[in-house]
């Protein structure tokens, strides 16, 4: 074997490392998305093909039938490649990046193909036999890399087997709580929250129409479904019972420098006030808008227990939520409510999505001390909350976004370990955060709020997902949502307590009624309390 072969085995490892490193497990995150199941046991089954081709080339010489058989393999591995090529087109939107890997990788397999021919028809002519080679450190780097795809080979088909555990509930449930054919219009309707609305509200037959940006990123929507790219193109007569307005830069995807924080603000506040204005020129009003916002209204307040009626502490995120509240509350002659979302969890999106592969792997700990309040919501809570807004008349201004139940950060993480089943050891020490990422860290990953859903209890809505186990059972496939009907949970007294679904209720009233005695109302001036 030549070593210009050797250069582009090495290729292959270091190109083939980086994609499954940085696209698979990274960005894409593959092993949790359940519509590719069939594209992780592809990848499962050609890795093990690799395994074997490294170990064959780095530590023997195969002659007679078994060069014939690492021929077959060879052919058998670009068979499976085709076929993934065509399962990734069908499945999901490969980024530009991926799609440039892939194309490389393709490119240099065939470079290696053509110099191992000559090299394998010399091979298939000698007696039958395996005969041990030693190339040095060739041989252990190509060891490596076997050891590398074998375990990266399984995991993607025990993914592959875990992804129908993953499926989401049936998303018209999520609707049920708004009766009759409603026309509503969603903002941000291709995003983690947006996507499952549009998908409940659409299966649920409702008439559904969603403002992006991106037209293209609305592929995998379900129908019928009208698209538009400007609020411009509704026209005044046009008849809208509810505006959900979603849309704005993302907030936790990049570090606050200057220019990001600005990005941030234009955005939200862009989006919305071009949503008043509509609101301003239909001929029929909506009956109801529901402007996002985020519990970062109440900024940093320890151990306190928040709800719509406390007062915030200055921040940015404040800052962002009070100028975002301002603009949608300016909506004339419709009812507004506010919607201040907490950590929305799910598997596909948020900050979970990017903690699960860490935790996964066992690389996963607290942030900091892990004393720090996180209050969170299931998406398909959130999804079910945003219908039963718009669903009820007597609900309006700010509503905390967030589950019954809220947990310190080393309860979190120390949940999701468990969900898991892995050990959640391994913290990450405040002082590097800082540095690196300064007041993002100290508000989104350092620091939170005690936010309880005084005002969604108070109307009548109902968590299916109360506490943070039952919540990351459901996502990692630990547990179907259907399996569930005993929940254990602490509750805000910190008693340790069983409730089935005819005690939540209990549960709800408690909360209420904790949270208003220990944060009673204390509307700021000029502010809608």
């Amino acid at each position: 074997m030549t070593d210009w072969l050797w250069v582009a085995v090495l290729l292959q490892i270091a190109m083939g490392g980086f994609d499954t490193l940085y696209h698979h497990e990274l960005t894409q995150r593959l092993a949790w998305r359940p519509s590719q199941a069939r594209e992780l046991a592809l990848h499962g089954v050609r890795n093990l093909a690799y395994a074997a081709m490294f170990l064959a080339l780095g530590w023997t010489e195969v002659h007679g039938g078994w060069a014939a058989a690492l021929a077959a393999l060879l052919v058998g591995e670009m068979a499976i490649t085709l076929w993934d090529f065509v399962e990734e087109d069908r499945s999901r939107h490969l980024p530009a990046s991926e799609r440039v890997t892939h194309t490389l990788l393709t490119l240099n397999y065939g470079v290696i193909l053509a110099m191992l021919v000559p090299v394998l028809a010399g091979w298939l002519r000698l007696p039958t036999a395996i005969v041990r080679v030693d190339h040095g450190v060739m041989g252990w780097l190509c060891a490596l890399a076997a050891l590398g795809v074998v375990v990266s080979g399984l995991r993607d088909m025990a993914a592959a087997r875990r992804a129908p555990r993953l499926l989401p509930s049936p998303a018209a449930a999520l609707a049920d709580g708004l009766a009759g054919r409603r026309a509503v219009l969603v903002t941000g309707g291709t995003g983690f929250v947006g996507s499952r609305l549009v998908a409940a509200l659409v299966a649920a037959g409702h008439d559904v129409t969603v403002l992006t940006r991106d037209p293209a990123a609305t592929l995998g929507l379900p129908v019928p479904l009208r698209i538009i790219t400007s609020l411009d193109a509704i026209a005044g007569a046009t008849r809208l019972d509810a505006i959900v307005n979603l849309a704005g830069e993302p907030i936790s995807d990049s570090p606050w420098t200057v220019r990001q924080r600005r990005r941030i603000l234009r955005s939200r506040l862009r989006v919305t006030r071009d949503v008043v204005r509509l609101i301003t020129r239909l001929e029929h009003k909506p009956e109801v808008l529901v402007s996002g916002s985020a519990i970062g209204w109440y900024g940093l307040n320890a151990d306190a227990s928040l709800t719509e009626g406390s007062a915030g502490r200055p921040c940015f995120s404040r800052r962002l939520c009070v100028a975002w509240e301002a603009a949608a509350s300016r909506a004339p002659g419709v009812r507004v409510v506010l919607l201040r979302t907490g950590l929305v969890l799910g598997s596909s999106g948020g900050l979970l999505s990017r903690l699960l592969v860490p935790f996964e792997f066992g690389l996963g700990g607290r942030f900091g001390d892990g004393r720090h309040w996180m209050s969170w919501i299931h998406r398909d809570d959130l999804c079910r909350l945003i219908v039963h807004a718009i669903a009820s008349p007597a609900l309006a201004g700010p509503v905390n976004a967030t589950a019954p139940v809220p947990v310190t950060n080393r309860v979190f993480t120390a949940a999701l370990g468990k969900a898991l089943g892995r050990p959640a050891m391994l913290p990450i020490p405040a002082l590097p955060l800082r540095l690196l990422l300064g007041s993002f860290a100290d508000e989104l990953l350092l620091g939170g709020q005690r936010v309880l859903p005084a005002a969604a209890v108070r109307s009548g809505f109902r968590f299916h997902y109360p506490d943070i186990a039952s919540a990351l059972a459901a996502i990692t496939g630990r547990s179907r949502p259907e399996a569930l009907p005993i929940v254990a949970h602490r509750s805000v007294t910190g008693d340790a307590t069983w409730s089935d679904s005819g005690s939540l209720a209990r549960l709800s009233a408690r909360v209420v009624a904790f949270a208003e005695s220990l944060a009673p109302p204390q509307p700021e001036p000029g502010r809608r309390g």
